[in-house]
């Protein structure tokens, strides 16, 4: 392979235009950020989010029902809690999913929160509407049989996690890369080795006709907030590929999602984002996942996902197999070569 990481040569494409802005026109006192905001600063004054962060976690994404009720766990809870999640990682007990032991991410951080979804104040997913339960389910989390590559769902298929999904954690490869230029931030993901640049310059948005895997993300600073408008999705990836209700179905075109990201202190990011699709959930929801920053010498390693990706083929030839042993083709095959 000519280029292990093809992504990287997209984040230097962004970071190369940096080193020709003219010293004189970057701000260096943390004072002309805007609106006054204080905290880490780039040299040219925005509030600086760089660094390889991991968002690796123990915490629920939904409220269990053990904690219904309370959005806050004590300190004691969180601590009795983690010595549980220490005690079942040394027993180094296999995640419910496939691959080999030394893939998964075990033993993550717990916040205070009892989940990741603060808003409902439930804590859980809203309920899908008719039109989306109407909708297929896609990908290998909640099928078995496939008739075609395109009921694979696009993480299947080592193409995307989507967005808010790349954003979540996950099994493994919890980790993130963040870099700044003058204009833009950028995020060089470690699952699936995606790269979003996010303008921060004012720009104008895509034209409504143009659709992408990740959508169209434009930001803009709200004190030391980052603020993330994401639009122009396609209607192919579920809002999170892995768990519970939002893995079932893919959400509509009019996705909007709203992230914010802000820096607490050296080490943490305060991430959290609000999903608003009307014709996929009943109401709009809010999650909030907290980021850490990792400790030299941390770096992104190689995911070498399409390399190594025979689950496509094998499900696909599997499920020809199993058909021509029950004697129900289906047209699966035939919807194969289109």
């Amino acid at each position: 392979m000519k280029y292990r990481f093809p992504a990287l040569r997209v984040v230097l494409g962004v970071l190369l235009p940096l080193v020709l802005v003219p010293l004189s026109t970057l701000a260096t006192d943390a004072q002309s950020a805007p609106g006054g905001a204080s905290g880490p600063r780039t040299p040219w004054g925005d509030p600086d989010l760089q660094g390889t962060w991991t968002n690796n976690t123990n915490t629920p994404f939904e409220r269990p029902t053990a904690f219904a009720g309370r959005e806050q766990l004590t300190d004691t809870e969180v601590a009795d809690l983690q010595a549980q999640d220490r005690s079942r990682a040394e027993q180094n007990n296999p995640a419910a999913v496939s691959g080999p032991e030394h893939w998964y991410e075990h033993l993550g951080v717990r916040s205070n929160q009892t989940s990741h979804v603060v808003d409902p104040p439930d804590g859980k997913v809203p309920p899908l509407t008719v039109e989306a339960q109407r909708r297929t389910i896609i990908g290998t989390v909640n099928r078995t049989e496939f008739s075609t590559w395109e009921e694979l769902s696009p993480w299947d298929r080592c193409i995307t996690r989507g967005v808010p999904g790349s954003m979540l954690p996950t099994f493994y490869n919890n980790n993130y890369l963040i870099l700044q230029t003058p204009g833009n931030v950028v995020i060089f993901y470690e699952m699936i080795h995606e790269t979003r640049i996010i303008p921060v310059d004012g720009r104008s948005n895509l034209s409504d006709h143009l659709r992408q895997w990740m959508g169209s993300s434009r930001g803009h600073w709200e004190g030391d907030t980052l603020v993330v408008e994401v639009t122009n999705f396609t209607d192919r990836t579920p809002i999170h590929p892995t768990r519970g209700i939002a893995s079932k179905v893919a959400h509509s075109k009019n996705l909007r999602v709203v992230e914010r990201f802000r820096r607490i202190d050296a080490d943490s990011i305060d991430y959290r984002f609000t999903i608003e699709d009307p014709q996929t959930f009943t109401r709009a929801w809010t999650a909030s996942i907290p980021m850490t920053k990792l400790a030299a010498p941390a770096r992104i390693l190689e995911y070498a996902c399409h390399e190594g990706n025979y689950a496509v083929r094998n499900i696909l030839s599997g499920a020809r197999a199993s058909e021509a042993r029950s004697g129900d083709h289906r047209n699966g095959a035939a919807k194969e070569k289109k």
